[in-house]
């Protein structure tokens, strides 16, 4: 894992003035496109009269594609179960890849009120574009201008972030990338590449992309992003970079391609020609992939067999890390009781394997992790716990939208609020927050956002009552409302006790809490 406090220069590879050239994007069939004429001399009224007509334009085309009033759409793409109107006409100018595509025989089979209807998925299989890196796209294809990042999914919920590098802004710029390059947008393509060249982004990029566990779909759609765009200059400088960096073979087999991985062996054993041989020994190493071979296929009884037979341990092999990682939650519960295991093992690389559930953010094998003893105050030799992980992988959009009754919770949301809760509970974490100023702020932060959610949810349940409120004769309404009040007014009065309290107690790092509008909001809504 990449040192996630690293300073890093922005993600802002694209500006939002950055117009198209206008130029044609693929070749004319039949012949060879001509190259843009130069625009014809004119003195610099007439210029800014012709920029500010193009501008002006752009704008319109813009209203096509997001005012619902103009809703002269002649096609939909579905992308994230949502569909999006477009105009087939502007995009198979703009695009090779949409011209085939709306020029083929039956093309569009799927239809909705006489318009075609296209699945994104079905378009690029292998690979993601989220919906809101699709619109993006589009609003260049239609107005020739990159707009910014939308925040809601290009930042992450850690408050100490800076947002340059976290998981989420390098996601949204792969998912970017890979639009302009399977719809072949050259211009766009090489806009996105040379920001992520710049300033070290392409090692945060490919760092984050692979050696976070379990991000296979990360994988893949870089690289159908690398195989579409042929960014051999990227990748090449992405190998280099993770050739010189700790991350250890296993993840390079289990994460990377195997011609990827076997490029960053060999520049390892080219620039460590005497270390490579040297410090490997190939019966431990042998052993181990028997160890881990075993988890892979479920089998645990197999796992005691191997271990009395070969001598090494499970902590030898780092194998609760390598389930944490990569195996079922079940086969991670039944590793735990076998009680051989240290649960709080750091690897050569300083994670817990509790830090490498976090990366995963997968609740099963963090919770079975915290019931055998694993503590959620571990931190990794850059300083960060195992909520901290977990909260710069994870998108605002999919930490702070409201779940609907029915809907499945997100994963990333339920892996910090199980964290934090622990954290919590643990009755050292007052202690140790006492050593460490960032630790006490961050507890008490976390704190106050846990007293804030009571609130929200008492709140959010008074919904359904006010419907019930307003049955009955005047009289029983009145009643009924009076007594409401007087419930709601317990509540603040014990909300505002406990903060109190707790500012008391000596977490208070801190004097505002991560959502003083909510909270302010809430305390007006209490009194009403």
């Amino acid at each position: 894992m990449p040192n996630l406090t690293e300073p890093s220069s922005s993600i802002s590879f694209a500006s939002s003035s950055y117009l198209s050239n206008g130029s044609s994007v693929y070749h004319v069939p039949g012949g060879t496109a001509p190259s843009p004429s130069p625009p014809p001399a004119a003195p610099e009224g007439g210029t800014n009269l012709e920029v500010l007509s193009l501008s002006k334009l752009s704008s319109n085309l813009e209203r096509l594609l997001l005012d619902t009033e103009f809703d002269c759409t002649d096609a939909e793409i579905v992308v994230e179960g949502a569909p999006v109107g477009v105009h087939r006409c502007i995009l198979a100018a703009r695009s090779l890849f949409f011209r085939d595509l709306f020029s083929r025989e039956g093309s569009g089979g799927n239809r909705q009120e006489g318009k075609p209807r296209y699945v994104m998925n079905e378009l690029v299989p292998g690979g993601r574009i989220g919906r809101e890196a699709f619109m993006v796209f589009s609003s260049y294809l239609y107005t020739g201008k990159l707009r910014a990042a939308p925040q809601d999914v290009s930042i992450c919920v850690d408050r100490f972030c800076a947002h340059d590098a976290c998981r989420p802004a390098i996601g949204f710029a792969v998912e970017l990338l890979y639009a302009s390059s399977v719809c072949q947008i050259a211009e766009l393509v090489s806009l996105l590449q040379v920001g992520l060249l710049s300033s070290f982004f392409s090692l945060l990029f490919f760092i984050h992309m692979f050696a976070f566990v379990k991000l296979i779909d990360s994988w893949i759609n870089c690289s159908l992003v690398a195989s579409h765009s042929k960014l051999n200059q990227l990748l090449s400088h992405c190998v280099q970079r993770v050739a010189r960096s700790d991350l250890d073979d296993i993840a390079l087999e289990k994460e990377l391609p195997q011609e990827v991985a076997e490029e960053i062996r060999l520049l390892r054993r080219e620039s460590q020609p005497n270390e490579s041989t040297a410090t490997v020994d190939p019966m431990h190493e042998k052993r181990t992939k028997s160890i881990h071979r075993a988890l892979d296929s479920d089998d645990v009884e197999l796992v005691k067999l191997l271990l009395s037979e070969s001598g090494v341990t499970l902590d030898d092999a780092y194998a609760l890390h390598y389930a944490a990682a990569y195996c079922d939650s079940k086969v991670v519960a039944e590793l735990l009781d076998l009680g051989s295991a240290t649960v709080n093992l750091k690897n050569d690389r300083g994670y817990t394997p509790l830090h490498v559930a976090a990366m995963r953010r997968e609740p099963a094998v963090i919770v079975s992790l915290l019931t055998k003893g694993a503590s959620a105050l571990e931190t990794t030799a850059d300083g960060q716990n195992a909520v901290r992980i977990c909260r710069r992988l994870t998108r605002a959009k999919d930490y702070f939208t409201r779940t609907e009754q029915g809907q499945e919770s997100n994963k990333n949301k339920i892996c910090i609020d199980i964290l934090e809760r622990e954290m919590m509970r643990n009755p050292m974490a007052a202690e140790d927050s006492a050593t460490s100023p960032l630790l006490a702020d961050d507890l008490h932060m976390k704190l106050l956002y846990l007293e804030n959610r009571v609130l929200d949810k008492f709140l959010e349940d008074d919904l359904p009552d006010v419907l019930y409120l307003q049955k009955g004769s005047p009289d029983e309404q009145k009643t009924k409302k009076l007594r409401f009040c007087e419930l709601k007014e317990d509540v603040r009065k014990a909300f505002s006790k406990d903060k109190a309290g707790s500012l008391l107690s000596g977490l208070s790092s801190s004097s505002s809490s991560s959502s003083p509008k909510s909270v302010e909001k809430h305390h007006k809504l209490a009194r009403n």
